[in-house]
């Protein structure tokens, strides 16, 4: 393992679970601490427990301004500074049409998914702007190619997306670096509540494999092997990226492809 981000400070939205916990444990393994927020207080203070000092839980509700605020000011106070802010929370549900959307729903997933992308860059943007930091907003494919039955969840990713670029443009002279992560398929609980709501729950994992061209769906573990490189050195000419970490999905949904039996990496 490389120390590619010592003595980098990050702070994770939803880092107590799935990718974010996952980014949290790769990011502490090259060298970084990390301040996980999360509203999941049990998952987020054992996984502290299990990684150490280099990290600190702090509960954050991310629609919250004076949530976020106060994660970014516990996360300055207690290492001096912030370098990296990953823009991680976020819930897939309702998976429905527009017109199948209330607008209590609607509103949810505007504010858990993109109003927290809004507040984290705005709240962490003079702290980042100091150490000429960077922002990894984790996206989504279906904010891209689109997806059916989810619109708003789909809709929240393309404004992520937008946004990324436009504050690419707008910080870059500052020396702030913004990029984004865009997966299809992951295994995380946030899938697996998705797929319990699908037609054909049944039929779901097999045509996660095939969507993916090289076969599979893939853990967590292997977004955030991405994250870190986005968010080290090695990346610092990339600004506005919207990256499809996605095995090819991007390419065109192969559903009627054999999926492979092993991943050979493994």
């Amino acid at each position: 393992m490389t120390s590619r981000l010592h003595p980098k400070i990050a702070l994770v939205t939803g880092g107590a679970a799935g990718i974010g916990a996952a980014i949290v444990r790769r990011f502490v393994a090259e060298g970084a601490r990390v301040l996980v927020g999360d509203r999941d207080q049990p998952r987020g203070a054992a996984l502290c427990a299990e990684l150490g000092d280099a990290t600190c839980f702090h509960g954050l509700d991310v629609a919250d301004a004076e949530s976020f605020a106060g994660a970014i000011a516990t996360a300055v106070a207690r290492w001096g500074r912030l370098d990296i802010l990953v823009n991680n929370a976020g819930i897939a549900l309702p998976a429905a049409t527009v017109q199948d959307t209330s607008l209590e729903q609607f509103e949810e997933l505007v504010n858990v998914n993109l109003r927290s992308v809004f507040l984290g860059c705005k709240l962490a943007y003079p702290h980042l702007k100091a150490s000429h930091g960077c922002v990894l907003n984790v996206s989504s494919m279906a904010g891209v190619t689109g997806q059916e039955r989810h619109a708003i969840y789909g809709a929240t990713k393309g404004a992520i997306n937008a946004l990324t670029k436009c504050t690419a443009v707008d910080w870059g002279r500052e020396g702030i670096r913004i990029n984004a992560l865009c997966p299809a398929g992951v295994w995380t609980d946030t899938l697996r509540q998705w797929i319990k709501v699908q037609p054909d729950p049944t039929g779901i994992d097999a045509y996660l494999n095939r969507i993916h061209a090289l076969g599979y769906c893939p853990e967590p573990d292997e977004l955030a092997t991405v994250a870190a490189f986005l968010c080290s050195s090695e990346a610092k000419f990339l600004t506005g990226y919207v990256m499809p970490v996605s095995g090819g999905s991007e390419c065109g949904y192969n559903v009627h492809a054999p999926t492979r039996l092993a991943d050979p990496h493994s």
